[in-house]
């Protein structure tokens, strides 16, 4: 069976097995997800409040969004160090990211305490101890990239398959355990148990890397270099973080309670839509840091993870729109959701149109490209800013002409269907640009005095 392995390892090469692995590790590991998101949650979180779940979880997201940019500010050093095995550097360099995470949850506290009540009361739900749990769940999440990066950056991909496996089982558990009590603080208790199980497993699998001694790395030149990297990247992840926040809160806020729950239960199944491209975006980033810093072309990788994500999804988007129906009429409160089994395809199209935006800038950030940040962020700040002027024009009257008002009113979102085409056109549009960018695009210049490797494995 090693064998059989082996040989199978070496005609798909190094990319493709080892995102296949992580295929099968993560997708076994959503048995129990599934049943957590389809049944435990709607079971439990009643449809007037189901639908907060998804803008929680963004404003969760949100308030991590500065360590996320230091953990891919980091994720770049820490596959130079490794493949040059400077291991010393490596524990001084995590060091130092640790002390940063910690700067950050004060960050984090700050904000959500002047922002997170006005939130929770647009949102429509009562804080209670949530807005704590919020914050905590938020804290455990902006030191999780830092471990998670350094596992793919070092390609630690069987042991990252299996802690994907375990986490699943956590999670429910500890769903199982505090749902019954607070709905939706039990939610995110549960959704912190999996960014902690992943820094306790990370923690096991990187002692080696981490038990040599400390060498010498910050100095200010290297420093500035980061500072200015990070600089970036806090600004990508700003503008990313506005537009899932705006979209998600202005589906809670805007639309009536059912809608929003509906779109909660229809995601349920689209985003099943993602799981091979998560794992494809994991694997891609050191293939193409390899690729570029050799002088390589990364692009093949890229259209070709599209065109299989492209099979995957449209075969997806046939079955749920047959069987979407009856499937989500088996759920809690199922003959309310079923309604809204027409979401499930057209979710799934927005979806891949996200991922060709997603693997596109994994693929560029990889290569430390960053030039197509001068558009992507203008256009991820643009987007929101315009579905908060069409949604809120009420808080404008009398400062804007009575003819402005009336063309807001009547493009205004106030059905799903109305927010699906908004999220669609943006999505479409943003993909397109990401597939122009990669046409015009070429190999990356190999480094001055260095030769691409030979008889390395095919990728």
């Amino acid at each position: 069976m090693r064998k059989l392995a082996g040989r199978l390892h070496a005609r798909m090469g190094d990319f493709w097995w080892y995102s296949l692995m992580l295929f099968a590790a993560t997708r076994a590991a959503d048995l129990l997800n599934a049943f957590v998101g389809l049944w435990l949650v709607p079971k439990f979180v009643s449809p007037d409040e189901l639908g907060a779940v998804m803008p929680l979880a963004t404003f969760a997201a949100f308030l991590s969004f500065p360590a996320a940019a230091f953990a891919n500010t980091f994720r770049n050093e820490v596959s130079r160090l490794s493949v040059n095995g400077e291991f010393g550097r490596l524990k001084s360099l995590m060091r130092g990211v640790f002390v940063a995470t910690a700067v950050f949850l004060v960050f984090a506290v700050a904000v959500a305490h002047f922002t997170l009540p006005a939130f929770l009361e647009r949102i429509r739900v009562q804080k209670g101890m949530l807005g704590v749990i919020i914050v905590t769940a938020s804290f455990i999440g902006m030191a999780a990239p830092v471990y998670g990066c350094a596992m793919q950056a070092l390609k630690k991909f069987r042991q990252q398959s299996i802690i994907n496996i375990v986490t699943a089982p956590v999670r429910f558990l500890a769903m199982v355990v505090t749902m019954p009590f607070r709905p939706l603080s039990g939610y995110f208790v549960g959704q912190a148990s999996v960014p902690s199980f992943l820094i306790l497993g990370s923690v096991v699998c990187l002692r080696k890397e981490l038990s040599v001694k400390a060498e010498p790395y910050w100095d200010r030149s290297t420093a500035r270099k980061f500072i200015s990297v990070f600089a970036v990247f806090l600004a990508a992840g700003l503008a990313t973080g506005l537009f899932s926040l705006v979209e998600t809160t202005v589906i809670r806020q805007r639309l009536p309670a059912l809608d929003s729950a509906g779109y909660y239960m229809a995601t349920r199944f689209s985003e099943i839509s993602g799981f091979l491209i998560a794992t494809l975006t994991f694997t891609i980033f050191p293939f193409s840091a390899e690729k570029a810093a050799s002088g390589g072309d990364f692009r093949p990788i890229v259209f070709k993870s599209l065109g299989v994500n492209a099979v995957f999804c449209a075969a997806l988007a046939l079955a749920f729109g047959i069987f979407g129906k009856p499937l989500l009429a088996l759920l809690p409160y199922g003959e309310q959701y079923s309604a809204y089994w027409w979401a499930i395809p057209w979710l799934i199209a927005i979806g891949y149109l996200a991922a060709i935006t997603g693997i596109y800038m994994t693929a560029q950030l990889a290569a430390r490209r960053f030039a197509f940040l001068k558009w992507m962020i203008p256009f991820d700040l643009a987007y929101p800013a315009l579905l908060a002027a069409v949604t809120g024009y009420g808080h404008f009257t009398g400062f804007i002409p009575a003819s402005w008002t009336e063309f807001l009113a009547a493009h205004n979102v106030r059905s799903l269907e109305t927010m699906l085409w908004w999220m669609l056109a943006a999505n479409a549009v943003k993909a397109a640009c990401c597939l122009l960018s990669l046409l015009k695009s070429g190999p990356s210049p190999a480094p001055c005095g260095e030769n691409p490797p030979t008889g390395a494995r095919r990728a």
